[in-house]
């Protein structure tokens, strides 16, 4: 076991640094490669209308001038031990893991990004909890009822939801228990300052967010079982006279999760990446809502840190995937 979680630690670092170079690649290269020359980058992190001579300090003071190798290894090196930015008449320092500095705010991305990630995680956590045992628990009884009318009302209702996108469920749970029920507050408390408004204010969000997934994960789960609980191991553990309950739990619902922990890998991770519409609906400041401001204002960094940190999440949650697979079935460790 030990040696299979060295392995996929290792495979998820080497994955990080190709999504490091892909990524600034993506920011730093093919701009280059579309037209965009050295200046008109460098310009970006001045005011208006530079001269000449301005322009060449910055894109000397920055490493545009370099090689794009060597300006990868800069940006690798900001990332772990923070960089240095002579501009101009100032030399500001930026702490590691460094992103860079904002065009619009002029200020360093990490702690925008760290100050704005407990409200994504709140959202997407909660709302993960809620979709995967709803989820879970539907699909596991219209697995057993197949063709009921409880089986067939609920698989209507996975379809609506996966079918409503998230800005029309969620202005209408806004509609109804924001204003015209006043049930749930308006304003994001910190679960530190109050918990129970931290719930309360984010509980529309979850809600309308666990609709769109929850829907998912019933669909797939009634699929898995329908197909388990008809394999040979069922019937052997029936008739060893094991409790109904157990049967389906420990053995038939154990044998389905596997695309179950999969797709919710996947999911949580691209969402602690910033949950973009729903953070957008309900106002909710977090990093979703952080990139779609950076790109209404044109401002590279951040949207460089929030894809970056995105992927970091993606690749966690797989490596998470990869160990929980290990756990529930040994035979993943030999492969």
């Amino acid at each position: 076991m030990i040696s299979y979680i060295l392995r996929r630690t290792l495979a998820a670092v080497i994955l990080l640094l190709v999504v490091s170079a892909v990524t600034f690649a993506i920011f730093f290269v093919l701009p280059r490669l579309a037209g965009q020359t050295a200046d008109q980058l460098a310009q970006q992190y001045m005011g208006k209308s530079p001269s000449k001579s301005d322009i060449a300090a910055v894109k000397h003071n920055l490493g545009l001038d370099q090689p794009v190798y060597v300006q990868y290894w800069h940006f690798i090196k900001g990332l772990v031990a923070g960089a240095t930015y002579n501009l101009g008449p100032t030399t500001v320092h930026c702490n590691a893991p460094c992103f860079g500095y904002s065009f619009k705010s002029h200020e360093e991305v990490w702690p925008q990004l760290t100050s704005r990630l407990p409200i994504t995680l709140s959202l997407a956590l909660g709302a993960a909890v809620l979709w995967l045992v709803s989820g879970v628990a539907v699909g596991v009884v219209s697995a057993l009822k197949p063709r009921s009318f409880f089986d067939r009302s609920f698989m209507g209702v996975a379809l609506a939801g996966v079918s409503l996108p998230m800005f029309f469920t969620g202005n209408l749970a806004i509609l109804l228990f924001t204003y015209k029920w006043p049930i749930f507050g308006r304003t994001y408390v910190p679960f530190t300052d109050n918990p129970s408004q931290w719930a309360n204010t984010l509980f529309p969000a979850w809600c309308s967010l666990a609709l769109l997934y929850s829907a998912i994960y019933a669909r797939l789960t009634r699929s898995g079982m329908l197909e388990t609980m008809n394999e040979d191991f069922i019937r052997t553990a029936r008739a060893k006279g094991l409790r109904e309950r157990k049967v389906v739990v420990r053995h038939g619902l154990r044998a389905a999760l596997t695309p179950i922990i999969t797709v919710f890998g996947m999911d949580l991770g691209l969402l602690l990446g910033g949950a973009v519409i729903t953070e957008t609906v309900f106002s909710l400041h977090g990093i979703g809502q952080y990139a779609v401001q950076a790109i209404d204002d044109n401002d590279l960094p951040p949207i460089l840190g929030v894809t970056l940190l995105a992927a970091i999440f993606v690749v966690i949650a797989n490596l998470l995937v990869d160990l929980l697979y290990a756990a529930a079935d040994p035979r993943v460790r030999l492969s």
